[in-house]
């Protein structure tokens, strides 16, 4: 599955890729699509089988599932 990941810091962005990577997901920095929110305006897009809950750390704003039709929301931090 492909995902999309908002953050709330660019640090937390830069962090969360390194995360990725050692849990050996490449992950793309990018800015976030105007269509989509976020504080800092970098996402992260990877594609991975892993459950959803190892893709959720304290950086992460919000995840998407990118699908055919566009992003669905799947997690939003409570702020």
């Amino acid at each position: 599955m492909e995902y999309l990941a908002t953050f709330f810091t660019h640090s937390g962005a830069v962090k969360y890729r390194r995360y990725m990577r050692g849990l050996g997901v490449p992950a793309e920095l990018m800015p976030v699509p105007r269509r989509l929110s976020s504080d800092c305006g970098i996402a992260a897009r990877f594609s991975t089988a892993l459950s959803l809950d190892r893709l959720i750390t304290p950086d992460v704003q919000k995840l998407f599932l990118v699908e055919a039709g566009g992003e669905r929301l799947v997690y939003q931090a409570a702020n």
